[in-house]
């Protein structure tokens, strides 16, 4: 569990992550798109609390979101990580370890996933929210890291079916509180149907879109989606 005292570690880390986080979104391309299933969702993220989602509803979950929080006398300290499912190894878009640290992209909409995108092995830290000597003491809290705040931002996500890799994202809304906490809410996740083929993050719309609703009667009706279109 990360404490108080690592926070000046993760400050420097962070600032690392971002600068290059700048240069590696820039150079991503666009290149030919396929077929996209997207899935609209209103998950809260919860302290201590975990939240999988499964990209393309084959009943094994590719990604989990973990909210931990904790505290010890006057400090208290919370972060939000995304883990992949290593057994499939699977993959997220992120920074290269910086120290102990790694950190993951939160992209914009519009950006491009795919063959040229690097991501580093392991677990990627979204947004970090401590405070020691106190609470709420400004001069000693602090909220880092890519997802420090923000709405209607994207991981980039690179996962398998049946040994081929897919590209794919999930967009969150992420915000540190005053009490050393970080909430999240997952509204959405999509992924490309065809094999190394890149997805244009945020897309939702157009007639290359399946939206399916996470619902028995619409997961049904998505496998056989899948089925055909895989």
């Amino acid at each position: 569990m990360m404490k108080p005292e690592h926070l000046e570690r993760l400050a420097v880390a962070y600032t690392t992550a971002a600068t290059a986080a700048g240069v590696a979104v820039l150079a991503l391309a666009p290149v030919s798109e396929g077929k996209i299933v997207y899935t609209p969702t209103n998950k809260k993220i919860f302290p201590n609390h975990t939240v999988p989602f499964d990209l393309n509803h084959d009943g094994v979950n590719d990604f989990t979101l973990v909210d931990t929080a904790g505290s010890s006398g006057a400090s208290a300290w919370g972060f939000l990580t995304v883990f992949p499912n290593r057994s499939q190894k699977n993959r997220i878009f992120g920074a290269p370890s910086a120290g102990f640290y790694r950190f993951a992209y939160a992209m914009p909409a519009g950006q491009h996933v795919g063959p040229r995108t690097k991501f580093p092995p392991g677990a990627e830290i979204m947004a970090e929210s401590g405070f020691s000597g106190g609470r709420k003491v400004p001069s000693n809290s602090q909220c880092l890291g890519p997802w420090e705040n923000v709405n209607n931002r994207y991981l980039g996500l690179k996962f398998a079916i049946k040994g081929a890799t897919h590209y794919a994202w999930a967009r969150l809304n992420v915000k540190c509180t005053g009490d050393a906490q970080v909430d999240g809410k997952l509204t959405g996740y999509a992924y490309e149907t065809r094999p190394n083929t890149s997805i244009t993050v945020g897309k939702t719309k157009g007639k290359d879109v399946v939206t399916l609703s996470p619902t028995l009667g619409h997961l049904a009706k998505g496998a056989a989606v899948r089925s055909k279109v895989e």
